[in-house]
């Protein structure tokens, strides 16, 4: 395993203390990213609550991460379709020049 290194950070300013293996500047896209969905959601949340707002950011994460998977998913079986179609292709090519 990769060495760890402590980060401070705020997220909707309040200090945080995360240990990660990752790089400065990929730890700075993930808080940045976490920091910008949780106002948002801070903003839309009628209570004002800071827990509803977490919550409400977790679920537009979760949102788009299963929705890019999906899309992902979709991607590859349409690749894989593709591929064979292709080798079935080349195979039927190389059947009708051996004159088999």
């Amino acid at each position: 395993m990769a060495d760890r290194k402590s980060y401070d950070f705020n997220i909707a300013g309040l200090p945080y203390r995360l240990r990660s293996s990752h790089d400065e500047a990929t730890v700075q896209e993930l808080v940045s990213f976490v920091d910008s969905k949780l106002k948002l959601a801070i903003t839309a949340t009628k209570s004002g609550s800071f827990q509803s707002a977490a919550v409400l950011a977790s679920l537009n994460i979760a949102e788009e991460l299963i929705l890019m998977k999906r899309r992902a998913l979709r991607e590859l079986d349409s690749l894989e379709e593709r591929t064979l179609k292709i080798a079935h292709n080349l195979d039927h090519s190389k059947v009708q020049k051996t004159g088999l």
